[in-house]
């Protein structure tokens, strides 16, 4: 098993930035890729970031590319979201989520993920 907790979310004005942290624990040792998805209220979750734990690869949503950043700290079983030039649409709860499947093709898809944090709360204020 792998726990995961975020922290880091908030209320910010647009154009404003914020950072997400992940610590995970447990078995990291098995940890194959992480991501960042964010639910929307009425909205289904979406993927927003990934990052394949060893290689430290990445990859982006569209909607969120050139704006946020994903990063791990290996050390620290740490992953971080750097989120700039917030928008009121980027308003959400942001999931962290772990894998030890080795599908990194299917890193954008929800169910790919076997391990879920709490959530944070993000709010972009107009």
């Amino acid at each position: 098993q792998v726990q995961l907790v975020e922290s880091g979310g908030g209320l910010v004005q647009t154009g404003g930035s914020l950072r997400l942290s992940c610590e995970a624990s447990g078995r990291t040792f098995s940890v194959y890729c992480m991501g960042w998805f964010r639910q929307a209220p009425g909205k289904e979750r979406e993927f927003v970031a990934a990052i394949h734990w060893s290689s430290g690869v990445t990859d982006y949503a569209n909607s969120v590319n050139d704006r946020f950043t994903i990063s791990r700290d290996n050390a620290k079983n740490t992953v971080y979201l750097q989120m700039n030039s917030l928008k009121p649409e980027d308003t959400a709860v942001y999931y962290c989520a772990a894998t030890a499947k080795f599908q990194w093709p299917r890193r954008v898809i929800v169910s790919t993920y076997d391990y879920w944090g709490q959530g944070t709360q993000v709010t972009v204020s107009s």
